[in-house]
């Protein structure tokens, strides 16, 4: 069964990436600069391309916004925890890896997936139950993202964790009854961050598993930030430690 990317930036950076794509509807008279663009992208790549009336690109994107284009695209393939390490072995750096437990969220799993790939992060981990997957609206929600950052879907992310700390990894787990304030430790070196989803945060198995909980501080009436919004400034204090952009 094919996936569907939905809307122009989506598709293009699939096109980029060298996604296999099987064949791009193209809403029929669309005009503009980025419908020339993603034209070009793809006739140079050989995909096939389809005209087709507004209500039919309607139906296929399912309610999502789709700006006159969906791909019909192969599944984003998965990769394993060795693939993230070994990506970070290959640049020379220490590995940087964002755990996710139980993120339901297409819009927030999008969001870290871009701010991931931004912050210079070697792979997402996700589990398998009870969270969201590398869907069409996740690919929408990281506008294109999704083609470049590392994402392994794991059975168990307790036994995850233990893995990456056998392979030096240091697992920082978030919590708003943290002692420590995130910028307080030493995130440097092989680092993996664990988040939790809104409402539940990091399950009480996983925070165990930790070897430190580090916390933002929260100076208003609202105990806590959206979560895609905390792992960009946690993911970006690592950045800031590591000294990278200097």
């Amino acid at each position: 069964m094919s996936d569907k990317i939905v809307g122009r930036n989506p598709v293009l950076e699939a096109i980029k990436a060298g996604r296999g794509i099987n064949k791009i509807m193209l809403l029929k008279g669309g005009t503009g600069r980025a419908f020339k663009d993603l034209i070009a992208a793809a006739r140079e790549k050989g995909i096939p391309l389809q005209e087709v009336d507004r209500s039919f690109l309607n139906n296929l994107a399912d309610g999502e916004n789709h700006q006159g284009v969906v791909a019909l695209a192969a599944s984003k393939e998965y990769v394993d925890v060795d693939d993230i390490l070994a990506l970070a072995q290959s640049k020379g750096e220490a590995p940087f890896i964002v755990l996710l437990d139980e993120i339901e969220d297409p819009h927030n799993l999008g969001s870290i997936l871009r701010t991931a790939d931004a912050a210079g992060v070697h792979g997402v981990i996700i589990p398998k139950r009870r969270a969201v997957g590398l869907t069409p609206a996740v690919s929408k929600a990281s506008a294109g993202a999704v083609e470049y950052i590392p994402v392994a879907r794991v059975t168990n992310l307790a036994q995850t964790i233990d893995y990456l700390k056998e392979k030096g990894c240091w697992v920082a787990g978030t919590d708003a009854g943290a002692q420590d304030l995130l910028w307080e430790k030493d995130l440097n070196g092989p680092m993996a961050l664990v988040l939790g989803s809104e409402g539940k945060g990091v399950g009480r198995l996983i925070k165990e598993k930790c070897d430190f909980l580090v916390k933002l501080p929260m100076g208003g009436q609202i105990s806590s930030l959206n979560v895609a919004v905390a792992a960009g400034l946690m993911m970006y204090e690592i950045v800031r430690q590591r000294g990278a952009g200097k």
